[in-house]
């Protein structure tokens, strides 16, 4: 389905409509509207879920998380990846290739 979204900054990420979601104690709990699942967020995927409000690049996301938390580039790049592939396959974010605009 999804390709590895961390060699992917052509991309634009943007949480979707279909959720409601309450911030807890730093962390993000999302309630998904269609399936009626639950989801939890620590404290570094709450800033993601927060900056993804509008539409955010791959790369202006690495860039807000490594400028917040002290962590590797390598390892940022692939949380992160691994986190935004974890929601699309949720249907909790929406995700466009850029290449074409």
């Amino acid at each position: 389905m999804l390709t590895k979204l961390s060699s992917s900054e052509n991309v634009s990420v943007v949480a979707s409509r279909e959720q409601i979601c309450s911030e807890l104690q730093g962390e993000v709990v999302i309630l998904d509207i269609k399936s009626g699942a639950y989801y939890g967020l620590n404290q570094v995927g709450a800033s993601i879920w927060n900056f993804i409000q509008s539409p955010k690049t791959i790369k202006e996301i690495q860039d807000a998380i490594l400028a917040e938390y002290e962590v590797e580039a390598e390892v940022c790049k692939l949380d992160i990846s691994d986190l935004l592939e974890d929601l699309a396959a949720k249907g909790l974010i929406e995700i466009k290739n850029e290449t074409s605009a």
